[in-house]
């Protein structure tokens, strides 16, 4: 990728990373529409900056970064605006078929919702994006160690909250 340009560059990107990256944000986030939008600015913000990135050849796991990040942010500006909304109203399970796969990843969701936000990004990660230890460190910007720390601890956790649940 060294010698492309920054559209030809971003293009390959795109086609090959651009759906695993918005699943990610959308289990990040727990919204598509969000996610859909924090992955476009990642791409947007990497053409502009192509040609002042130090090594194009990691710029998938520049973007994975981006996306994780962006999602964070997202994240904090989604509690801040939480602050001043009434609470919502629960919502009505459906008669259809799916309701009990439906519950199943709620149940799932809630359970990763009782991690800590570092756990539950390595978790992601590793189980999701099935990233290597050493992808999920460069990704997050914490050592191999770290990453084997929140996955143990994490599933430890989930063990325990989701077999309890169940």
């Amino acid at each position: 990728m060294t010698t492309w340009d920054a559209d030809e560059a971003v293009s390959q990107l795109y086609g090959a990373h651009y759906t695993r990256l918005v699943r990610l944000a959308t289990l990040l986030l727990r919204d598509q529409a969000v996610a859909e939008e924090a992955v476009q600015d990642c791409f947007v913000a990497m053409h502009g900056k192509w040609s002042r990135l130090r090594d194009p050849d990691k710029a998938a796991a520049y973007l994975r970064q981006s996306v994780v990040n962006r999602s964070r942010s997202a994240l904090r500006r989604r509690t801040v605006a939480a602050r001043h909304e009434p609470e919502p109203v629960g919502s009505h399970p459906s008669a259809e078929d799916s309701v009990l796969e439906r519950e199943r990843r709620a149940e799932m969701l809630v359970a990763l919702d009782g991690l800590s936000q570092r756990q539950r990004e390595v978790l992601l990660l590793r189980y999701y994006l099935d990233l290597s230890e050493a992808d999920i460190a460069e990704t997050l910007r914490i050592s191999r160690g770290a990453v084997k720390s929140h996955s143990s601890r994490g599933l430890a956790t989930l063990r325990t909250t989701w077999g309890e649940s169940r």
